[in-house]
């Protein structure tokens, strides 16, 4: 089994926390998509939505985080053999949690610097790969149609708003769920954990866990718990962890730099 992702990846960081907690072996393969590596030809061949992460177990590729956890689900219940019974809240919470697109939130309180740098980048590499393999063209222009229509949604303040109240909705709600466990369906932590923990980890690295996270002392309490958890600790806590957190942002920054550097000469 092979996992391509990215460690700032958070829809990566959502299922290495489920392979994490399932103690499910697989082959790890780094694809940055800040180097536009998602873009390249043969990865974009097994995955025309360039999107991170892809799981592949022999033939069968899946591409959607949401989905690659229920697969997770069915495979773990498969080899152990054990007859688990279907546990809709868990279901429901990873609905719930996963009708949240964080890609604006992130977008908006990121530089605009770095962000206009990358957004020129990722077309500059989507054109040069229309001429690498004229028989994908069609599906790079529709990636490239994307990126130009984040870009206009980007300038649009109220999709932003929008964008934040469905994030403090979701945190209301959680916060009220936790009334009645230590974690999102009960006492027991679950895929909804594994799908929900990352943004809370997102919010963090863009330094607005008073805003969101500290207002909440149910959310709070449940944020310090599951850092304690080795999944947390293997997935995100290694990158994103008190200075570490520090030290990713400045890779990330320091690429984009050296990018810009040498573009300019």
């Amino acid at each position: 089994m092979q996992l391509y992702h990215h460690p700032y990846s958070l829809d990566s960081q959502k299922v290495r926390m489920a392979l994490e907690e399932k103690g499910i072996d697989y082959t790890s393969y780094h694809v940055n998509p800040l180097t536009g590596k998602n873009m390249n030809v043969a990865f974009f061949r097994m995955n025309p939505s360039a999107k991170l992460p892809v799981f592949q177990n022999g033939a069968h590729v899946i591409y959607r985080a949401f989905d690659i956890i229920q697969y997770l689900d069915r495979l773990s219940v498969h080899l152990s053999g054990e007859i688990v019974p279907v546990n809709t809240e868990v279901y429901q919470w990873m609905q719930k949690v996963d009708s949240w697109n964080p890609k604006m939130f992130t977008l908006t309180h990121t530089p605009i610097k770095y962000r206009t740098f990358v957004s020129k980048f990722i077309r500059r590499v989507l054109i040069a790969r229309m001429a690498e393999a004229p028989d994908l063209a069609s599906m790079y222009h529709a990636k490239l149609r994307e990126a130009y229509e984040t870009e206009d949604k980007l300038k649009d303040p109220d999709i932003m708003k929008q964008s934040e109240e469905e994030l403090s909705k979701l945190l209301d709600d959680v916060e009220a769920q936790l009334n009645n466990g230590k974690y999102l369906a009960g006492d027991e932590f679950s895929p909804a954990d594994s799908v929900f923990i990352p943004i809370l980890a997102r919010i963090t690295l863009l330094d607005l866990d008073e805003e969101y996270i500290n207002c909440r002392p149910r959310l709070l309490e449940y944020y310090t718990l599951v850092k304690q958890r080795p999944s947390y600790k293997v997935a995100i806590g290694k990158f994103f962890g008190g200075w570490k957190k520090y030290r990713t942002l400045f890779k990330t920054s320091f690429f984009l730099c050296v990018r810009t550097l040498f573009r300019k000469y």
